[in-house]
């Protein structure tokens, strides 16, 4: 990617993402449900990346419980206004 305009991406560097706890137990809930083989990608490398995504969020949020999915997802469908 030398020379390229825009990101510089190794296979060592990380970007810290900040997401509501809400938001991190829904998406990994769905992520843990969903059948990744079933989602349409353009590109294996978005299959790779949701996995990761997975694995991530698993690390950051262990140990909830289905009551706290089932108050996240109250939280969020409450800030969408429904």
């Amino acid at each position: 990617m030398s020379g390229t305009p825009g990101l510089r991406m190794a296979a060592s560097d990380m970007t810290a993402l900040s997401l509501w706890t809400a938001d991190a137990v829904v998406l990994f809930d769905w992520l843990l449900s969903v059948d990744l083989d079933q989602i349409p990608v353009q590109h294996m490398a978005q299959k790779q990346a949701l996995m990761d995504l997975l694995q991530q969020l698993d690390r950051s949020i262990p140990g909830y419980t289905s009551d706290d999915i089932e108050q996240a997802q109250l939280l969020l469908t409450h800030e969408m206004g429904l």
